[in-house]
């Protein structure tokens, strides 16, 4: 997956040592990561999928 262009932004609900840090502005993919772990693994998801998944989570 080429995510050259991504622009990382820390989630907003992350804590001061558990961060996510989430690349939306990129076409057909929303990027995650750990931000303690930068050249790790990146979960991708389709903007619909992500959206539904943080709609769920907003509804806690």
């Amino acid at each position: 997956m080429d995510l050259t262009g991504a622009t990382w932004r820390t989630a907003t609900r992350s804590g001061n040592t558990d961060c996510v840090e989430v690349a939306d502005n990129l076409p057909d993919v929303v990027a995650v990561r750990d931000s303690k772990d930068r050249q790790g693994p990146v979960l991708a998801f389709t903007p619909h999928t992500w959206q539904t998944f943080v709609g769920h989570l907003k509804r806690r």
